[in-house]
């Protein structure tokens, strides 16, 4: 089947055709293509008094460009207690009503850490630090529910949650790492955060998130083994970060994108979950490059039903504002890798 993304009127006007006496069936819509951002770092370069700019010049508030520029949704990251509380709970709560209000979608990336937490490090956040599997499993719940609790309360709709982030060693580290057959307390500690997920909001759909989407054999090692402990999540989501510096240069991005592309049927067919990008990057050097990936990305990814989209991470990043070079932003405002979203 064939995604189509089309304006909800020619899809409202498709259905009432079909709907007469003689076809009493609706014409199933198509789920518009999710294109979206990892903005989490929004309200802290705000505090900085780092302005954002669209591409005439005009001063906009970052969630809202997002729209403009053509993404549909937001991702926001949580961290337990995060130093001047960016991240936690509160700042989260923040930046999700904006999207809410702008009419965005929501996906929440808990990293069950007090900073960040990826496949390199998994650090306990510092409250728990000597808490027994049953006690770590019960904070995991504890500190999803309230969080989601918190955003419910203030009427914002979640559509996706991750429970973990880039959680291919595990997380919570040491006892719930994983390693070749062994996967510790992880699939314990994920449970608990997907009933907790479950519990406030029943029809949100959890992640799982993996990095190097590219990376065929690692991915299957981690699938496999969780495949065989009954892990139950919702959706597949990866990683792509396919041109990282290595060897004092850029490499050529098209080699890990095409192998992106070739694992996502492979991937489907053995594991029967839809498939997310819920991490994309590239050097903000090469805004060229980067729209070409994405447009290659968005329209070789059409033509699979179970592909959810593509959300790009932390796109208003840029090294002189914030050290980080894999954003999409010059001066406060889009460069045409952005340009892609709005195909």
């Amino acid at each position: 089947m064939i995604r189509t993304v089309k304006y909800w009127a020619l899809a409202a006007l498709m259905l009432l055709g079909a709907c007469d006496k003689h076809d009493p069936k609706p014409v199933p819509i198509p789920t518009p293509v999710i294109k979206g951002a990892d903005i989490s770092w929004v309200t802290e370069m705000e505090s900085r008094g780092f302005k954002f700019y669209n591409a005439g010049g005009q001063e906009r508030e970052l969630t809202a460009l997002m729209k403009e520029i053509g993404m549909n949704a937001v991702r926001l990251r949580v961290w337990v207690n995060p130093e001047g509380g960016w991240n936690g709970k509160a700042d989260v709560v923040k930046k999700a009503k904006r999207a809410q209000a702008l009419g965005l979608r929501v996906m929440i990336d808990f990293h069950y850490s007090d900073s960040w937490a990826d496949p390199g490090k998994q650090n306990v956040p510092a409250a728990w630090k000597g808490k027994d599997a049953a006690a770590m499993a019960e904070a995991v719940k504890a500190h999803t529910q309230e969080v989601l609790q918190a955003l419910k309360d203030e009427g914002v709709g979640v559509s996706w949650v991750q429970v973990g982030n880039e959680v291919t060693n595990g997380m919570l580290w040491e006892s719930g790492k994983v390693a070749g057959t062994n996967p510790g307390q992880f699939v314990s500690y994920f449970h608990a955060g997907y009933d907790a997920v479950k519990a406030v909001y029943p029809q949100a759909q959890v992640i799982l998130h993996l990095d190097n989407g590219w990376k065929a054999e690692t991915l299957n090692w981690f699938l496999s083994l969780m495949q065989g402990r009954s892990l139950r999540y919702d959706i597949l989501g990866l990683s792509l970060y396919p041109s990282y510096w290595e060897n004092n240069a850029y490499p050529d991005w098209q080699p890990k994108v095409q192998q992106f592309l070739a694992n996502l049927p492979a991937l489907h067919d053995s594991y029967g979950k839809p498939v997310m990008l819920v991490e994309f990057g590239m050097p903000a050097s090469q805004p060229d490059k980067t729209k070409a990936a994405l447009q290659q990305l968005f329209a070789d990814t059409a033509q699979y039903d179970w592909f959810e989209g593509i959300f790009y991470w932390e796109p208003e990043a840029e090294k002189a504002r914030n050290g980080y070079d894999y954003g999409a932003f010059s001066n406060g405002k889009p460069t045409a890798a952005l340009e892609a979203f709005a195909d």
